[in-house]
């Protein structure tokens, strides 16, 4: 087993010797513990015929354990004022508890339990995929989700970053207990899996309480880590969705950077001024200027091996045109001009405080933790973050303004009545 300390902030980490990786972060003047545990298996990992497997898989190791039923994993935390919950994602999988800081050996224990020991019944995935495929139609109701989903398949093709994370009904319905234990048995083993925890807490006395609640158990295993497809994307294009309705949805977007590549802070100042709030150049053009929507943003995504940054907008199927065209001058006067000195000190003001409240939370210091293992990267305190930030030269927006932002590089997917 092995410890080190990282940063002036002392980030902890220890290896265990079966290979789980455990990171933890003391937060002062907190009662609470934010605790998660992430296993780098999930969508990109996915056949297409798999499509959904992961999420399922995270759904039904609440059903129940070796030593839990449902009902019971359910009142294991919230009886005692805390949180439990999971997540699927591009990348990894999570499993996560938030409760007070005498409660972190009850939320290890259950998520250990979880993590290594379900039970993955055959009644139990009648029902949960019944529960999934609901999930499904739920987006599929809701355009402002489903608009997501579309653009993602249309940007990345036929990579699994254009799959479904939730998967498609056909591909759900086909999957069933041996495919679920079968990316257990490869993924769930402590080698592909990182804790993460942060708060009233002190690391030799977490790394105890997960050797208590059997995180040491698992046997290490030979296993390399689960494969993927190098990312590449699909040509830009505009795609219409034929739907009813009274609004037509539209995301634009183009492939980015990864996590990792030090351009990410540059493209997401870029990302504040554009769509980062009701001061952004999007909202103010969009909405108070030609009052065509009442919903239009930027985001962000960044990943292992790549990113993306896109734009949505929704807004009336006879004004969507209009809406598209006001955005791509947007895009285009960002990319032909960068941000002026003024701009660029207001973005870096924004994004400076965005990041400095965040980091308030447990639970953001936790997924920060985790994130310096997932994704490879070098824990940098809030000081050093800012420093960077604040680093970030005009040349440097210029530069991924000009590369990631123009209008033509944009692959534009719309749903609803009217295409754009």
């Amino acid at each position: 087993m092995s410890t080190a300390v990282t940063g002036a902030a002392e980030l902890r980490r220890t290896v265990l010797q079966n290979g789980l990786t455990v990171l933890s972060e003391r937060v002062s003047g907190v009662r609470s513990v934010a605790f998660g545990a992430w296993v780098r298996a999930a969508s990109i990992h996915e056949a297409r015929e798999r499509m959904g497997v992961s999420h399922l898989l995270e759904h039904m190791v609440f059903k129940g354990t070796e030593r839990r039923s449902a009902h019971e994993i359910a009142l294991s935390l919230e009886q005692l004022g805390g949180s439990l919950d999971a997540y699927t994602a591009r990348e990894h999988t999570s499993y996560q508890a938030r409760v007070l800081d005498e409660h972190l050996e009850q939320a290890a224990d259950v998520i250990a339990d979880l993590v290594f020991n379900p039970a993955l019944r055959a009644d139990d995935l009648k029902l949960e995929r019944k529960v999934v495929l609901e999930e499904i139609s739920m987006v599929d109701d809701t355009p402002d989700d489903l608009v997501f989903e579309l653009h993602n398949e249309a940007l990345w093709g036929s990579h699994p970053y254009g799959y479904s994370i939730l998967g498609t009904r056909d591909s759900v319905s086909g999957l069933g207990v041996r495919e679920l234990k079968a990316l257990h048995g490869r993924a769930y083993h402590p080698a592909n899996i990182v804790v993460a925890a942060a708060g009233n807490l002190e690391h030799e006395s977490l790394v105890d309480t997960l050797l208590r609640t059997g995180w040491g158990n698992p046997q290490p295993r030979a296993d390399g880590p689960m494969q993927t497809i190098p990312p590449q994307a699909a040509a830009p294009s505009v795609r219409h969705v034929e739907r009813e309705g009274a609004q037509t949805h539209v995301v634009l977007g183009s492939p980015t950077v990864a996590h990792s590549d030090p351009r990410r802070h540059a493209i997401v100042l870029v990302g504040v001024l554009l769509g980062g709030g009701m001061s952004s150049r999007l909202f103010q053009r969009v909405r108070e200027e030609l009052g065509l929507a009442y919903s239009v943003y930027g985001f962000q995504s960044f990943h292992v091996d790549t990113g993306m940054h896109g734009v949505y907008v929704g807004t009336a199927p006879a004004t969507a045109k209009q809406a598209v065209e006001a955005i791509n001058e947007e895009l285009a006067r960002v990319a032909r001009e960068g941000l002026s000195s003024g701009d660029l000190a207001s973005a870096k003001s924004q994004l400076k405080g965005q990041l400095t409240l965040s980091l308030e939370s447990p639970s953001s210091r936790m997924y920060r933790a985790a994130g310096t293992e997932l994704y490879g990267e070098p824990f940098r305190t809030l000081d050093e973050t800012l420093a960077l930030i604040e680093e970030i030269t005009q040349d440097d927006v210029a530069a991924v303004a000009g590369e990631f932002f123009a209008p033509e590089r944009q692959t534009i997917l719309s749903l609803g009545p009217s295409a754009v």
